[in-house]
């Protein structure tokens, strides 16, 4: 391996490090002066070092950016001490609204409440305030009610690159989710 790419995989390291949140390649190829392809390539180095078992750290790509994160198998045992606020524990309540938002965005109150079968607006309220969810436009229909869809965050603390990455659905889970009339 060429000398000039550990110095580069070390710069890049540095920036996700400094970033702490993820950060698309484009913006790390212009913050350390590098080529994308040379940035891509950094990625490559520290992506395959980071798969050593001896390494707790992995590269994650998170809604289209990339950062450095703890490995999986190591989460569990750290999350409670090092975990966000935001990853504090939500309702019950909570978590059904928000599979609803992920799995049906974008969505109206109603249509939550519909799948639901009781009011949204406190769950919707909390969801809002943990930035979880957003307004996501408004309906063109009467009213023209709000739209709510999820968030970079909501991505983040779940460790998804975008909605398509959300676990399958079943055949029972997905009638859950289908609205009739």
């Amino acid at each position: 391996m060429p000398k000039n790419i550990d110095k580069e995989t070390a710069l890049v390291e540095a920036i996700l490090y400094m970033e702490g949140d993820p950060i698309d390649e484009g913006a790390i190829a212009r913050y350390c002066g590098l080529s994308k392809e040379a940035v891509t390539a950094a990625l490559d180095n520290l992506s395959e070092r980071y798969t050593e078992a001896a390494c707790g750290l992995e590269l994650s790509r998170i809604g289209g950016g990339v950062c450095i994160s703890v490995k999986r198998d190591y989460w569990d045992n750290l999350k409670e001490r090092y975990g966000k606020k935001n990853e504090a524990k939500v309702s019950r309540a909570a978590m059904e609204t928000l599979a609803i938002v992920a799995y049906s965005q974008p969505v109206t109150r109603a249509e939550i409440e519909k799948i639901r079968g009781v009011s949204a607006d406190n769950m919707i309220r909390l969801l809002l305030e943990k930035g979880l969810v957003r307004e996501a436009g408004k309906k063109d229909i009467p009213g023209r009610p709000v739209m709510y869809g999820t968030t970079k965050e909501f991505l983040k603390i779940f460790h998804l690159n975008s909605i398509a990455d959300l676990p399958k659905l079943g055949e029972s889970d997905i009638e859950k989710f289908e609205l009739v009339g």
